[in-house]
């Protein structure tokens, strides 16, 4: 933070300056009201600074986490919500203690661009029925309510609503173009808001603030209504944990000589959802669009973020008599153009054109995340990828049957070795979605004496690979076709001991290091058996 205290600072200050109007918009779509959103962005703003593990990231209130309050604030109202942000501090310190977040980076990056396309459809229809200065009716999906509240416009036109939100979209989305350093939402809002005091115009406003935050209090806590919101709280730490931790991985991705602790960021995280609650705030998570602007100003340490919900309590001070002014259509106006925002059309079309199952994947996601909800749809996201993933894997998997090196017999003698001997390498892992393929192929070889395995090139190995090997070969010995095995790995050895796939094939001296060694062993079993005659002395010394 001593290194270049001056650039912090200002980038802090640009942070701020773009966190204001999202903070008091994200308040107002939560349920909450517009204080929760300000006090959330100072409170968790400067925890999670403080003790999480990036030294970019800025946290606060954000859209994707307004789409999971909103049902529960429907449901339990806003005591519900902070609860809930309560309880998921908790989960979100566990994790950190059970250092889960190194598993995020195996979530593929069809899931995330197709949650986060959903997430945008969310954000966007939340905002119609505010953006068309029509009240959102309550207790159904954004889909639904954004076609009832355009009937109600259709019914009852409101343009200044109507014409406060396009102008304040338009004015971001064009402003990002042109000048992208520039602050346009807040040039847009404030523009707007002198606008609509002058000219008087009857439009919904934000309404008081109070000039600093509450005293910590826990009267919102119900303990007989925990039970009822554990589920929820699951849903916005498993939400919190996976933005916050795809935000890092983003902001490390911007820079050079950066890389966040993603145990410590699920800890600040935790921590900064333990306390907001305490002072009336929503749950909180890292906000990618506002660590971008952080990296891309210029931040190198926390003292960005920090500066960041400083300068948000000095404007909720000093500046609360002005925000109450602040039309509601405006800061609809913002999340329409931030949800624009949020689609990088680049990538999902690059997605969509790398492979069918990479498609279909990030639609099914987007899908899931609109029509059902945001955990449930990374759940079915995670699970069809996990489905396609090992459907691949399978596919790659093979089962070879190999010529034996008879580069030192006689032409009639390899003939006569070709009709009792088969040899087979396995390639990739041996394991559940590929074996029974394995057994179905090895238990059908006709007209040998002896089979050799070669395990040299098998990647990996379950208990299911192990248990349809240990099949295989005993099915292939009830026919009287003797089986070695050659290369096999240490590694593999406990899979295959644990399932009895080895005891009786080292007891009989069936298990060699090397595939040379299993050869000649089956042919001295098979001289010895008299099915192939004695070589000449020459040949055995060879």
């Amino acid at each position: 933070m001593r290194r270049r205290p001056r650039r912090d600072v200002i980038a802090g200050l640009t942070v701020a300056v773009v966190a204001l109007p999202l903070a008091l918009g994200f308040g107002v779509s939560s349920g909450l009201g517009a204080a929760a959103g300000l006090a959330t962005a100072i409170v968790a703003g400067a925890l999670a600074a403080v003790f999480g593990g990036s030294n970019l990231q800025v946290s606060g209130p954000t859209g994707a986490m307004t789409v999971v309050l909103v049902p529960i604030v429907h449901r339990f109202g806003p005591g519900g919500v902070l609860t809930v942000g309560l309880i998921a501090g908790v989960i979100l310190v566990a994790l950190a203690l059970a250092r889960a977040g190194r598993y995020v980076r195996y979530v593929p990056a069809p899931v995330v661009e197709g949650f986060t396309a959903g997430i945008a459809a969310v954000i966007f229809l939340q905002q119609v029925p505010a953006a068309l200065g029509v009240p959102a009716p309550d207790g159904e999906k954004v889909a639904v309510a954004a076609w009832h509240a355009i009937g109600e416009f259709a019914a009852h036109p409101r343009w200044t609503a109507v014409a406060l939100a396009i102008g304040v979209a338009a004015a971001m989305l064009a402003g990002a173009r042109w000048q992208p350093g520039v602050p346009f939402s807040l040039v847009a809002v404030a523009t707007v808001t002198v606008v609509a005091v002058l000219a008087r115009l009857d439009v919904a406003r934000i309404g008081m603030l109070p000039p600093t935050l509450p005293a910590p209090s826990l009267s919102f806590l119900d303990l007989d209504a925990v039970p009822m919101l554990l589920t929820s709280a699951v849903a916005v730490a498993a939400l919190a944990a996976l933005e916050s931790l795809l935000s890092a991985t983003v902001a490390d991705g911007m820079t050079v000589g950066q890389h966040h602790d993603p145990d410590r960021e699920l800890f600040g995280q935790g921590v900064a959802n333990l306390v907001t609650p305490l002072f009336g705030g929503v749950p909180a998570t890292a906000a990618i669009a506002r660590t971008a602007v952080n990296v891309r100003t210029g931040a190198g340490s926390r003292l960005a973020a920090l500066t960041h919900a400083l300068v948000l309590a000095g404007i909720m001070l000093a500046a609360a008599p002005l925000v109450a002014h602040i039309p509601l259509p405006a800061l609809a106006g913002v999340l329409l153009a931030t949800a624009v925002r949020m689609v990088e059309v680049s990538s999902l079309l690059a997605l969509a054109r790398s492979t069918r199952s990479d498609a279909v994947l990030m639609v099914l996601t987007a899908a899931a995340t609109l029509a059902l909800d945001l955990i449930a749809a990374v759940g079915i996201g995670l699970v069809l990828a996990a489905f396609l993933a090992v459907r691949r894997i399978a596919r790659a998997a093979t089962l070879e049957q190999v010529p034996l090196d008879v580069s030192d017999h006689h032409a009639e003698e390899a003939a006569l070795l070709a009709e009792h001997i088969a040899a087979f390498r396995f390639d990739g892992p041996l394991f559940f979605a590929a074996a029974h393929r394995f057994l179905l192929e090895l238990t059908e070889v006709a007209d040998v004496r002896v089979v050799i395995l070669r395990m040299s090139r098998v990647s990996a190995i379950d208990g299911t690979g192990a248990s349809v090997l240990r099949d295989a070969i005993e099915r292939l010995e009830h026919r009287d076709i003797t089986v070695y095995l050659s290369g096999l790995r240490p590694d593999h050895e406990r899979a295959l001991a644990a399932l009895g796939a080895l005891a009786h094939l080292r007891a009989k001296g069936r298990v060699f290091a090397h595939t040379p060694d299993a050869i000649a062993a089956a042919r001295a079993l098979l001289h010895q058996s008299g099915a192939i005659p004695a070589a000449e002395p020459a040949l055995k010394a060879a």
